[in-house]
């Protein structure tokens, strides 16, 4: 039987665009997953983003979490600009120190780095094991601290932190990052803490500024809508990094809890103690927008999740997020 050229051309187009189709079902097929310890070359890859600041990443960094002075002396502060979080705590005397979380991007300084508190271990038990950088504690806490669930990088036992003696003791102690993280191999990686991304959610009240305040310290937080962020302000002054430009991000949590004080003195006094595990209400700031909403975190071991009154998880705009842990009711002062 002969074949004429144009049926063999026919019949081969017909064959390629059977393929085309299969291939096609099978790009769309994508999302099945493949056989155990198999990877599929059509599988759609899902961008994989940061659990603290919502935006791609290439891989879950290790967590390296630092406690950064906040008096005035020791302002402006490094590195703080590339922080996933920043969270603001009481200390003695009515002041604040930061409690920096570190995994997207890692400057190679950070500081000035300080002491722990007794509050920063309730506060780090939701990272699973990361590498906490501080520069001492009290005699009595220290040990306590050490034997937290964290990888030590207590400045007494591990190198890279050096004295800058262009500024005064004790503002003027750094972290040279890339050998505290060789110190800490075994460090936890970026886990969910709670947060969700997303949309602004409908509703919220339109601000310009909103101000939190401790015994002796202020904070206020005004809407850039050229920089769609919330510059800082601290203590009435603009609050700045020494890598350049006002610190601020784009999701502002104040987190109202109850302040009791800690056992572990303090120069002969009893600091506050930030009870971060609990339930209560708080204010998110975003988009030039506050939400008024409820936090609970029944575990010290998990996150802490927030709410809005329709009972929906509240979306955090994508980047930095600041959060301030101000004095709700029962609170000591």
């Amino acid at each position: 039987m002969q074949v004429s050229r144009r049926t063999l051309i026919a019949a081969a187009s017909s064959a390629v665009a059977a393929v085309i189709l299969i291939g096609g079902f099978l790009l769309l097929q994508g999302d099945a997953k493949p056989a155990p310890g198999k990877s599929s070359p059509t599988a759609t890859r899902t961008a994989l983003m940061s659990p603290f600041t919502g935006e791609p990443i290439k891989s879950l960094g290790p967590e390296l979490i630092v406690k950064i002075d906040n008096v005035a002396q020791a302002r402006p502060p490094t590195g703080l600009t590339k922080a996933d979080v920043v969270y603001l705590l009481p200390v003695e005397g009515g002041l604040s120190r930061i409690f920096a979380v570190f995994s997207s991007h890692i400057p190679p300084l950070i500081g000035p780095v300080r002491s722990a508190r007794e509050e920063d271990i309730e506060l780090l038990r939701q990272f699973g094991t990361p590498a906490f950088a501080f520069s001492g504690a009290q005699p009595r806490l220290l040990p306590v601290v050490e034997r937290a669930r964290i990888v030590n990088l207590y400045a007494g036992i591990v190198g890279g932190y050096y004295r800058d003696l262009s500024r005064i003791e004790p503002y003027n102690l750094y972290a040279r990052t890339r050998q505290l993280l060789a110190e800490a191999p075994h460090a936890s990686r970026a886990t969910d803490i709670g947060f969700r991304f997303g949309p602004a959610p409908a509703g919220g009240k339109p601000v310009s500024s909103y101000s939190v305040s401790y015994p002796a310290a202020a904070f206020t937080f005004r809407w850039s809508s050229a920089g769609r962020r919330w510059l800082v302000w601290m203590d009435g002054k603009p609050a700045y990094a020494t890598e350049g430009g006002q610190l601020g991000g784009r999701t502002v949590v104040v987190q109202y809890v109850r302040v009791a004080t800690s056992g572990f003195l303090e120069l002969g006094i009893r600091p506050p103690f930030a009870n971060t595990v609990g339930s209560g209400s708080a204010v998110v700031l975003r988009d030039g927008r506050s939400y008024q909403v409820r936090w609970s975190r029944p575990d010290a071991d998990g996150g802490t999740v927030f709410t809005l009154p329709t009972g929906q998880r509240m979306p955090f705009a994508r980047g930095q997020v600041w959060v301030v842990y101000g004095y709700g009711p029962g609170s000591a002062r």
